[in-house]
């Protein structure tokens, strides 16, 4: 994939940016990068803080040819492609289904895959926002958040660790487009998280909550959880919390 950044100081949210620019027409591959961000969302509309240079706030236009069933899997792609740039740095890393990578259960990014329609088509906006320093980290999150310089003493810019993620965005992201991409790119994420199969979590629905044990992915890779009866549920979206009691 051919990657052009547009740069920013400041946007209310990348994400928006991007749709505006996939809208108008923009090439996959399209980038827009902030250094900080008035209005940075994550998923159910929550709020990403975004100090000046202390994140990462970056989003991708992708025009993906592959079925529509599978899109969801852009978000677990990315986590995979964050989780080894993570890695070039030396810190370990864990991805909690659908979009959060994990150090030692602390959250040190999140991944915002949305989709629109434009007159070329389906766009999907994939919004990545990743902890550089602990500036960007309220004090009342500090304790379940991490960041690349608490973990390794580096103090890396924005576009230093694009580079470094953007290579490994691109090399999934054609596995995904390839034959049999969903069942490898399930493969990769599985290698990668604790969350696959046999963690205790606690599911959070609009209308629902409930406990149960991670059982796998579908092929769409929607999380199934075992629940006490042994009934599986298959989630497509909500949010998932490892138990304490585990």
């Amino acid at each position: 994939m051919n990657f052009t950044i547009l740069r920013f100081d400041t946007l209310g949210s990348t994400n928006t940016e991007a749709m505006n620019q996939a809208r108008s027409g923009a090439d996959e591959g399209l980038c827009v990068l902030a250094r900080q961000q008035s209005a940075g969302r994550g998923r159910h509309g929550r709020t990403w803080i975004s100090a000046s240079d202390s994140g990462l706030y970056f989003s991708i236009v992708l025009r993906p040819q592959i079925q529509t069933k599978y899109l969801p899997l852009i978000t677990l792609m990315t986590g995979v492609a964050v989780h080894d740039a993570l890695g070039e740095l030396g810190i370990e890393a864990d991805i909690k289904w659908v979009n959060d990578v994990l150090v030692g259960e602390k959250k040190i990014s999140g991944i915002l895959a949305e989709t629109i329609e434009t007159s070329k088509g389906i766009a999907v906006i994939v919004g990545i926002g990743v902890n550089l320093t602990s500036a960007n980290l309220l004090h009342e999150i500090a304790d379940v958040a991490a960041s690349i310089k608490d973990q390794t003493g580096l103090t890396l810019t924005p576009d230093q660790f694009a580079e470094t993620l953007t290579k490994f965005f691109s090399y999934f992201y054609d596995i995904l487009s390839g034959e049999n991409g969903s069942r490898e790119i399930i493969g990769e994420w599985k290698r990668r998280s604790s969350y696959f199969s046999g963690k205790w979590v606690r599911v959070v629905l609009e209308k629902e909550t409930f406990t149960g044990m991670t059982d796998g992915l579908e092929s769409n890779g929607a999380l199934r959880i075992k629940r006490d009866n042994g009934n599986i549920t298959v989630v497509q979206a909500g949010d998932v919390e490892k138990l304490r009691s585990e």
